[in-house]
C-alpha cells in the first residue's frame, strides 16, 4: 500500500515547489504600485550604496513581511491540511470545511469586539494574544465536533465532515453577528481578515507565527508514519501497537495550533488545506513522510503567488488572498466530490 518511494522524486519535488515559491517572492518584491528592479532590491537589502528611503520602506516594511508571513500561512495550512486528512481518511476533510476555521475566527472577532478601541490590531498584545484566542475557538470547535460525531465511542469520520459542516456554519453566523455590533473601523479591520487577508502584515505578526511553526511541524514529520498506520483502518492500527485515540488527539491538537495561529494573523484562506495534499499526494505518493512538508510547502507556493495575482490582476484594487484561492479551490472541491462519487 506504502510503496517506497524515490528519495530522488521526493527532492525533485521539493525543489520545483521552493522554485514556484520563489518566482512568486521574487514578483511580488520587485512589482506593485512602485515598480523595481533587482539591483535595487538587493541594494536595499545588502545595504550597498545609499539606498533611497523609499525602496526601503517599501520593501523592508511592506513587502518582505508580506511574502515571509504568506509563506508561513500557507505552509502552516498545507501541513495541518494534511495531517487532518490522514486522520480522518477523508480527502475532502480540510480545516475550513471542518469548522476549525470557523471556530478560531469566531474567537478572534470576539476578541476584536471585546477589546474594540483598547487594544491596537498591530501592537504586541494583541499580535500575540490573537492566536491564544484562535487556538481556543479551534479547540472548542473540534471539542463539539468530537462530542457529536462520535458513534459507539469511536469517531466516525463521515460524520464527523457533516457535524464540521454544520458547526462551521453556527460559528460562522455568530461572527457575522458580532462584526455587525463592531464600530465602523473595527468592523473593516473585521471584514477585511474574514475574507483572508494579509495586507496588514508585518514583521510582528511573522514573530507571532514563528513559535509555532518552530515546534509543531517536527511533531507531525515525527508522527507521520502513524499516519500511515491510520490509513489501514482503526482496528488495524490497534493491532500494530498503535494508541490510536491519543494519537488522533495529539495529531489534531497540532492541525488546530497550526490554523488557529494562521487564522490569527490572515484571517480564513480557505481550500489550502484541501489541496495542497491531493497535489502532494500525486506527486510523491502516499507516505506521510513525504506527504507532509511537501504539502506544507504547496501551500505556501499556493500563499505566495495567491497573494500575488490578488494584488497586481486587480490593480488599483486589491483582491485578498482568500478569495483568490477560493476562486480556484471551489471548481476543484467540485471536482473531487465528483471523483469521490464515481
Amino acid at each position: 500500500m506504502f510503496e517506497r518511494q524515490s528519495p530522488a522524486r521526493f527532492w525533485l519535488v521539493a525543489a520545483s515547489t521552493v522554485a514556484i515559491m520563489v518566482f512568486g517572492a521574487y514578483l511580488s518584491l520587485t512589482n506593485g504600485m512602485f515598480d523595481m528592479s533587482v539591483a535595487d532590491v538587493l541594494k536595499t537589502l545588502l545595504r550597498i550604496g545609499e539606498s533611497s528611503r523609499e525602496h526601503d520602506l517599501v520593501i523592508v516594511t511592506f513587502r518582505l513581511p508580506r511574502i515571509v508571513l504568506a509563506i508561513l500561512v500557507g505552509f502552516a495550512l498545507g501541513m495541518a491540511g494534511s495531517v487532518i486528512q490522514g486522520v480522518m481518511r477523508n480527502g475532502l476533510a480540510d480545516p475550513g470545511i471542518l469548522g476549525i476555521n470557523a471556530g478560531a475566527g469566531m474567537a478572534v472577532v470576539l476578541f476584536m469586539f471585546f477589546f474594540q478601541g483598547t487594544v491596537n490590531a498591530t501592537g504586541w498584545a494583541a499580535v500575540m494574544m490573537m492566536p491564544m484566542f484562535g487556538l481556543i475557538g479551534g479547540l472548542l470547535a473540534t471539542t463539539l465536533i468530537y462530542m457529536f460525531a462520535r458513534e459507539q465511542g469511536r469517531l466516525d469520520p463521515q460524520r464527523f465532515i457533516l457535524v464540521g459542516i454544520a458547526i462551521a456554519s453556527g460559528f460562522g453566523a455568530i461572527t457575522m453577528y458580532v462584526s455587525l455590533k463592531m464600530n465602523p473601523n473595527d468592523f473593516e479591520m473585521a471584514t477585511v481578515w474574514l475574507a483572508g487577508s494579509i495586507y496588514s502584515a508585518n514583521w510582528k505578526f511573522v514573530a507571532t507565527m514563528l513559535p509555532w511553526l518552530i515546534l509543531i511541524p517536527p511533531v507531525l514529520w515525527w508522527r507521520a508514519r502513524t499516519l500511515d498506520m491510520l490509513q489501514l483502518g482503526e482496528y488495524n492500527a490497534t493491532g500494530l501497537g498503535v494508541p490510536v485515540e491519543r494519537e488522533k488527539n495529539v495529531l489534531l491538537a497540532c492541525s488546530i495550533g497550526l490554523v488557529s495561529a494562521s487564522v490569527a494573523v490572515s484571517g480564513s484562506v480557505g481550500f489550502v488545506g484541501l489541496i495542497a495534499p491531493h497535489i502532494a499526494r500525486r506527486l510523491v505518493g502516499l507516505r506521510h513522510r513525504s506527504i507532509v512538508p511537501i504539502s506544507g510547502l504547496i501551500g505556501a507556493a499556493m500563499v505566495v503567488v495567491g497573494d500575488f495575482i490578488g494584488k497586481t490582476v486587480f490593480a488599483p484594487a486589491e483582491l485578498a488572498v482568500g478569495i483568490v484561492i477560493s476562486v480556484i479551490g471551489v471548481p476543484y472541491f467540485v471536482y473531487l466530490l465528483i471523483r469521490s462519487r464515481s
